[in-house]
């Protein structure tokens, strides 16, 4: 049996699962292997350890910062890693809030990347933006002419109603709908998953989208794909895979964490669903955006610099003094295995889960 959704059809893969793109961390292994495996491979907007040796060679001034990293071809590599390794469909993430250095410049560069390159052309079928404006992409002329040539599709991340609203008035094709229990970046407004999905779902209810926050097995893919969700995107369960690039000492937090062993504290971006350690403890969450845009123009490139260190370290397996981000579904997780089992599993418990439901109906 398969499980067809119009995300399915609309991206060409056999399962409705995505990895979802855990930047700033690197997912090439990972997104490869879900390819692999039937579903969506995404890559993360990340130089991986490259971007902490960028970071650290700055000493913290910010211009030396961003012209190193505008020489940098990173996300130009990671495209080209993954068909080098699988044949399948798979999509990117661009993060593009105000605070990412070279979102505008990627935003123009990525699609003429990909129109130069027809393997590239023919596999890149979905662009996902997060953590800031729906409109950067949409507003690239690059990006204009490449939806015109190719079949990429791009969706945005929404965490909460009013914010997917903002999406569809930038003419996005879909959204991924990310609630709070979600590791990573996260809003505001703190809307669970089940809440969003419904809440968008009755307001565009033909509009694709892709169910992510709070997602680790079987029962859960089966419950959004129920409320109208085409695919489930997964972090926390993709990083405690065989695959995934992370430090062994970041996947073995998970399987002994429980569901109440995350906080949501102030991070670069915005608010942020961390693993409770020491770095964790020691931050607060801010009230309001209008707080955060005053924290950002009072903060100095040095307390910056210093912040962003403690995002790097977990790299090198320091789970203790850093940013180990991680969703509540850690709380379902108890193993480390391959993806393409993973996929199995979750695709193959979530058709008896549906089965179930239906028998209801009489």
């Amino acid at each position: 049996m398969v499980i067809e959704t119009n995300i399915t059809k609309m991206f060409g893969i056999k399962h409705p699962i995505i990895n979802a793109p855990m930047g700033p961390f690197l997912c090439n292994e990972v997104a490869v292997a879900v390819s692999e495996a039937g579903g969506l491979g995404v890559v993360s907007h990340s130089a991986g350890l490259e971007s902490m040796k960028i970071i650290m060679d700055s000493g913290g001034d910010l211009a030396k910062l961003m012209a190193e990293v505008g020489k940098r071809e990173y996300m130009k590599e990671n495209l080209e890693y993954i068909v080098e390794h699988t044949d399948k469909p798979f999509g990117f993430n661009l993060r593009t809030s105000r605070n990412e250095l070279d979102a505008i410049q990627l935003a123009r560069k990525l699609p003429k990347v990909i129109m130069e390159n027809p393997k590239l052309k023919e596999q890149v079928v979905y662009a996902v933006t997060s953590a800031g404006s729906a409109s950067v992409l949409p507003k690239s002329k690059s990006f204009q002419k490449l939806r015109e040539v190719s079949n990429i599709k791009h969706f945005h991340v929404a965490p909460a109603l009013w914010l997917a609203d903002k999406c569809v008035t930038a003419g996005v094709d879909g959204l991924c709908c990310t609630g709070g229990e979600g590791g990573g970046h996260q809003s505001f407004e703190k809307v669970s998953t089940i809440v969003l999905l419904q809440q968008v779902r009755e307001k565009y209810p033909d509009l694709p989208l892709i169910a992510c926050g709070g997602f680790a097995n079987g029962y859960g893919v089966a419950a959004a794909l129920a409320m109208g969700a085409g695919a489930v995107a997964m972090g926390t369960r993709f990083i405690a895979s065989e695959n995934s690039e992370f430090h062994q000492n970041y996947k073995d937090v998970i399987p002994p964490a429980k569901a109440g062993d995350t906080r949501l504290v102030t991070g670069m971006l915005g608010p942020i669903r961390l693993w409770k350690n020491k770095f964790a403890l020691s931050k607060e969450l801010l009230k309001s955006k209008d707080e955060m845009i005053g924290m950002e123009q009072a903060r100095t490139p040095q307390e910056m610099f210093e912040e962003i260190k403690h995002y790097m370290a977990v790299l090198e397996g320091d789970v203790e003094n850093s940013a180990v981000l991680l969703g509540q579904s850690a709380g379902i997780i108890n193993s480390l295995e391959s993806a393409e089992d993973l996929i199995t599993k979750l695709v193959k418990d979530a058709e008896t889960h549906l089965r179930n439901a239906s028998a209801n109906i009489k």
